[in-house]
């Protein structure tokens, strides 16, 4: 199974920001136990890497991916690590080329026309939209589909429980990103229960889609 498929087959992706890569173990469980085997965790932090490497070699049933890659040197941090695919919030052709020449799966961040079209020339057909509400939402994935019909979305910035299924129900979207299942206050505070419920509320968002 591809990166691709296996991310629409979860539907939604939880996006972390963790502090502490000691809570990264019973997090990806708490997910996994909802219903949500994925994980992208975002290099805002200097746990990301930690995490990332403990998810990967302690709960291997969860895909974790690698969020915010501005560069290639924590690209290279991420995939050491055991990250499944490279996530970067825009795009980075030095990212995307080194990715590619690694045989590393790359979501590369558009915003734009001109950003889908400079992915493509790169051989990429499977982008992540974001801000995905800033630029437009679910109206931005319905004017891209027409000419860029082969190219395929996740949508992430803004996604949330009220509009996850509308983005969803969009031919050209293979997953969405969202943050709300992970909320930091839980996270810090260890709260694994109730974020699994979180998490599950969200799973099933995504099967109904």
């Amino acid at each position: 199974m591809t990166i691709r498929e296996k991310l629409h087959s979860i539907g939604i992706i939880p996006v972390i920001k963790i502090h502490d890569a000691e809570k990264a173990v019973p997090l990806a469980r708490a997910l996994y136990a909802g219903g949500l085997p994925a994980a992208e965790v975002t290099f805002r932090t200097e746990a990301a890497a930690e995490a990332i490497r403990r998810i990967r070699e302690q709960v291997p049933e969860v895909c974790v991916c690698a969020g915010t890659v501005l560069n290639v040197e924590t690209a290279e941090r991420a995939v050491e690590a055991g990250a499944s695919a490279i996530i970067s919030p825009g795009t980075n052709p030095e990212v995307v080329t080194w990715c590619l020449k690694m045989g590393v799966p790359v979501i590369p961040g558009c915003a734009t026309p001109t950003e889908v079209e400079a992915c493509m020339r790169m051989g990429l057909d499977f982008v992540k939209l974001f801000p995905a509400e800033v630029v437009g939402g679910v109206a931005m994935l319905k004017a891209l589909s027409g000419p860029y019909g082969g190219m395929a979305f996740m949508p992430t910035g803004g996604v949330n429980p009220r509009n996850a299924a509308s983005y969803l129900a969009q031919k050209n979207v293979v997953c969405c990103g969202g943050s709300w299942m992970v909320p930091e206050k839980l996270l810090e505070s260890g709260d694994f229960a109730a974020i699994e419920q979180l998490a599950r509320e969200a799973a099933e968002i995504a099967q109904n889609r």
